[in-house]
């Protein structure tokens, strides 16, 4: 199966899907806290190791004490996934902090701090610009 073949982005949907389930149900750690989502994996063509990429609601504090919740409860995760899905091989899995939902937040909010600087413009301005 090559990288980024049909047959590997299904699977790896799959796998999402299932670890996200797999996640928000049954895994009962106490640091994994707060609304936990898998945001995307990556699974290798080779299906031996796959990166699942976790986004929390809060703080950062909160994100790396559920990746590593996560990190200590990967051995039932990985089984429950063999479980349910009906793969070759399972893979190894390798969960990764997805700071990309903060990114885009932060950004935001510095666009709307540039566009509360802009001054506002007369109407009148543009109009005789305009004829």
């Amino acid at each position: 199966m090559r990288k980024g073949s049909i047959k590997n982005n299904r699977v790896s949907g799959e796998v999402r899907r299932e670890l996200s389930s797999i996640i928000s149900n049954d895994v009962k750690d106490p640091r994994i806290t707060g609304l936990v989502s898998v945001t995307s994996v990556y699974v290798a063509p080779d299906l031996k190791t796959c990166k699942a990429y976790i986004s929390t609601l809060g703080s950062k504090e909160e994100l790396d004490s559920t990746i590593e919740g996560l990190k200590s409860a990967e051995g039932y995760i990985r089984r429950e996934l063999a479980r349910r899905l009906n793969l070759r091989n399972t893979p190894e899995i390798t969960f990764i902090a997805d700071e990309s939902i903060a990114y885009g937040v932060n950004m935001t909010h510095r666009l709307e701090e540039l566009v509360a600087q802009i001054p506002e413009r007369d109407d009148e301005e543009d109009d005789k610009y305009v004829k």
